[in-house]
């Protein structure tokens, strides 16, 4: 079946960084475009970031020129690298990626940054 496991999370100073990681199994990942969510309880999960099967990466604007994610097609992997990290960005991280219509979710990783 289908697995995400992210890794990464934890607690860093406003300015700091910090890089996650996203194991995938069961797709023949190199093929599929992963995502990058976040969420705090009672809001909508936000897209961050996204990277497809050529690695063209897509951003939203709160994060762009801060946050970078790539892919290692050898590793099943998939990182998003967090950097000059606010408040604002604490939240839980989630990877993403869909097959034929049904979602797929890693277990989530916690990012909190603090003043």
């Amino acid at each position: 079946q289908v697995q995400l496991v992210e890794s990464g999370g934890g607690l860093v100073q406003a300015g700091g960084s910090l890089r996650l990681s996203c194991v995938v199994s069961g797709i023949t990942f190199r093929f599929f475009t992963m995502n990058w969510y976040r969420q705090v309880p009672g809001k909508e999960r936000e897209l961050v970031a996204k990277v497809n099967s050529g690695a063209t990466t897509q951003y939203t604007a709160s994060v762009k020129d801060r946050f970078t994610t790539s892919r290692d097609n050898a590793k099943n992997t998939v990182y998003l690298q967090m950097n000059s990290l606010k408040p604002e960005d604490t939240d839980v991280y989630y990877c993403n990626t869909v097959l034929l219509s049904t979602s797929y979710w890693g277990q989530g990783t916690q990012v909190t940054v603090s003043l």
